[in-house]
């Protein structure tokens, strides 16, 4: 009754003296944050004119969820760690914003391998993307730079920029197998640089950081003082030949903030379920330690379904899981890359891990084309071949193939590929012309 009467008195006191707006028209403006943030991949792919050929299926060598065609599972283990969680009815309330304490000492243990962890330096996320969303907020903001690889994951442009942060990028070469140039980014550090991110194993490249190289970059954020978010979604993601180092594992005085999750080497990045875990050195995290609790109360916690069952996933899922995935991704590279390499005009980097290849064009012997994104659009509209251009990535003349997809569409893509090639590769007549010129004159050299 005393809301009906506060109704009435209202509408009686608007009739009898009714406030004039300052407003004369409708204007519904947005946030300075929300102008500045946009998707490098999302604006470059909407931008491109995708029209695959009627009479061949589309092959998508473009998407970066490994369960897209059902041909990577996640392990039984980890489905019977959900229905459990279901059946019992535990996961259906809130838990603390960090996450429940049972969760973080399950993902401490099993990080062993960063370095000495506890629950308390452990920060449960909504996905990796969510982890490295706290990191970049906690440590910039307006007037601040952060050090990006190029080429890199456009995320870290998408999440930085709206906080007015500018991105500097450091250059990965490609005949390094995609090592970082330590010379170009140090010269990129100056005193309103927050943070370096160190991507190991990376996307797009596949490439995988050696210890000594790590420890190289480690240096530079040590003589410079700059705390590392290590992007290693992709730990352990590495093919036989190479070896994983967690950034944390060489670093003796910076501090680091490694983001991961179940995400990718679990195949449940829909489950959104990664976390942060703080390798502080000699407490100078204690600030950020704060700053990561305030933010993680925005979206008060990740999903506590998956937090519960996280116990058992990390401790449940067999060795053998493991390394029948990185086998069958390494068997895909190995397919692609041997193929690959013997197409005129294109040059594949064989990868280390994770689940992408880059591949070259060289882009004077295909005429018909101006960049690596009309070489993608004539791909898709004569081929029905889908991979990003290099452009998404900031680097141009490249394209990236996804290699989770089943191993009969690799090896059709590619064979695809092969045609486009052929049928588009030109040879220059003066350079060809020079090249049996300098042949004759070996062989009349050699009589």
């Amino acid at each position: 009754m005393k809301d009906l009467a506060d109704l009435a008195a209202y509408q009686q006191l608007n009739t009898q003296r009714p406030i004039k707006s300052k407003r004369n028209r409708w204007n519904v403006p947005i946030s300075d944050f929300a102008k500045l943030t946009h998707n490098p991949i999302r604006a470059i792919v909407e931008g491109l004119n995708i029209q695959p050929h009627p009479d061949k299926p589309l092959i998508a060598l473009s998407i970066g969820d490994p369960t897209t065609f059902g041909n990577l599972k996640p392990s039984a283990e980890t489905i019977e760690a959900i229905r459990q969680v279901i059946d019992e009815g535990t996961g259906n309330g809130y838990a603390a914003a960090n996450g429940h304490l049972e969760a973080r000492e399950a993902v401490a243990q099993y990080v062993q391998h960063q370095g000495p962890v506890t629950a308390n330096d452990v920060i449960l996320c909504s996905g990796c993307s969510s982890a490295l969303d706290l990191c970049i907020s906690v440590l910039g903001g307006p007037g601040k730079n952060l050090l990006v690889p190029k080429p890199g994951f456009s995320i870290y442009k998408t999440l930085a920029e709206g906080f007015g942060i500018e991105c500097r990028s450091y250059d990965l070469l490609p005949e390094r197998n995609w090592e970082a140039d330590l010379v170009q980014l140090e010269k990129l550090i100056d005193e309103n640089t927050c943070g370096l991110v160190v991507t190991n194993p990376g996307n797009p490249c596949g490439s995988v950081f050696g210890r000594s190289h790590l420890e190289a970059i480690v240096d530079i954020a040590e003589r410079h003082f700059l705390p590392i978010v290590a992007d290693e979604i992709y730990e352990h993601f590495v093919f036989p030949g190479h070896e994983f180092h967690a950034v944390s594992s060489v670093s003796r005085t910076v501090p680091v903030l490694s983001c991961g999750g179940l995400t990718k080497r679990f195949l449940v990045p829909g489950w959104r379920m990664g976390w942060i875990i703080v390798h502080d050195r000699g407490n100078v995290l204690e600030e950020v330690r704060r700053g990561l609790a305030n933010l993680s109360v925005r979206i008060l916690g990740s999903n506590t379904i998956i937090q519960r069952a996280l116990p058992a996933i990390l401790q449940n899922t067999p060795p053998e899981f493991f390394e029948d995935l990185v086998a069958t991704l390494h068997r895909h590279a190995e397919v692609a890359y041997k193929s690959i390499k013997q197409i005129r005009g294109l040059n594949p980097i064989m990868p280390g891990g994770a689940m992408y290849m880059m591949v070259g064009i060289d882009i004077e012997h295909f005429p018909a084309f101006d960049t690596d994104l009309s070489f993608v659009e004539a791909l898709v509209h004569e081929q029905s071949v889908f991979c990003l251009p290099g452009q998404c990535f900031e680097y141009p003349n490249y394209i990236r193939l996804v290699l989770t997809v089943p191993e009969e569409m690799i090896v059709e893509a590619v064979k695809r590929l092969a045609e486009f090639c052929d049928q588009h590769y030109k040879i220059d007549d003066e350079k060809l012309l020079e090249h049996q010129n300098g042949l004759l004159a070996q062989l009349n050299k050699l009589e």
